[in-house]
């Protein structure tokens, strides 16, 4: 009897164990099976549309839920494809305001030598002078180009050092005078005495300081006023252009350090608009050295004042 209760046990526990071994293989299997679909298929998503966004698919973007390293993995890969349609939006933009901005000088060249060719504009002085008016124009834009792309790309080193803003201020206004005194305009300072110095390169800030009073300037009217002014607030130098000029709608606030933007869409650089370069020029100037430029305005007729801030010095 204890034999034959002895194999029925021996019998029984093999089976048992059989029966245990198979179902841990079968669960090993699936919860192998689940885990592996789990990593596998949010990594074949992101090659998928890693590929379609190679492809120029930039809108393409993957399912990011969850907590875990896959989820934080897809996240980053939607924020980097953001980024790139962002890039490819900007790019396709900039080739098109350029194409826009260098065809208005270049037809109007074409259009004085077909004039000359078909003998229809006279072959003098002034046809010429005009004809090379348009190249100076063309040759500017093309520099503001180049400007603009090398602040962009911050491919320039800033000079940082110790710096007067009550030298950066004599340095604009000499520059500028010629300019002003032709339309009559009144140009000043107004700087306390004791204003602390400056961290800066000063040839790039004395860069954005003529950039803001040359445009206060042009879009100020005769026997009108431009002043600059500085003032620390905190750890910080606030400098200030004001003008009494036509002033900015408030809708155009938000983008008037967009490259090529203009308030009066109709105005062409050659009825004085500019190329819309400058701004942003000066806006990236004043971000490298850590600061913010902003611009105030009361609207249509009311002036405009563009501030910048820089680091006082100690």
């Amino acid at each position: 009897m204890m034999a034959d209760f002895y194999e029925n046990f021996q019998a029984s526990f093999n089976e048992a164990l059989l029966m245990a071994v198979l179902s841990a293989t079968v669960i090993a299997v699936l919860v192998s099976w689940l885990l592996s679909r789990s990593i596998v298929s949010p990594v074949q998503a992101i090659m998928s549309a890693s590929q379609r966004i190679a492809a120029g698919h930039y809108d393409e973007r993957v399912n990011a839920q969850g907590a875990d390293e896959i989820a934080q993995l897809a996240a980053r890969f939607n924020q980097m494809a953001s980024h790139l349609e962002q890039v490819e939006t900007m790019r396709r933009q900039l080739i098109g305001d350029v194409t826009h901005e260098l065809r208005t000088p270049l037809t109007s060249i074409k259009g004085y030598m077909e004039g000359l060719v078909d003998g229809v504009l006279p072959a003098n002085a002034e046809t010429f002078n005009q004809i090379h008016h348009e190249a100076d124009r063309l040759s500017r834009l093309v520099d503001d180009l180049q400007e603009l792309s090398r602040v962009e790309s911050k491919a320039y080193s800033l000079d940082v050092r110790s710096v007067s803003v009550s030298s950066l201020v004599q340095t604009t206004l000499k520059r500028l005078s010629p300019q002003a005194t032709a339309k009559r305009i009144t140009l000043h300072s107004n700087l306390p005495a004791d204003l602390s110095l400056i961290h800066a390169d000063e040839d790039r800030i004395t860069q954005v300081l003529v950039n803001l009073t040359a445009n206060a300037i042009q879009y100020t009217p005769e026997d009108g006023e431009v002043t600059l002014s500085a003032a620390r607030h905190g750890d910080e130098i606030h400098i200030s252009v004001k003008d009494t000029g036509i002033g900015i709608p408030q809708e155009h606030l938000a983008n008037i350090f967009t490259r090529f933007y203009r308030v009066d869409k109709s105005r062409s650089r050659n009825a004085g608009g500019g190329s819309g370069i400058g701004l942003t020029i000066a806006r990236h100037i004043v971000e490298a050295h850590g600061g913010k430029i902003w611009v105030q305005s009361g609207g249509e007729g009311k002036g405009s004042t563009f501030s910048f801030s820089l680091k006082a010095g100690r």
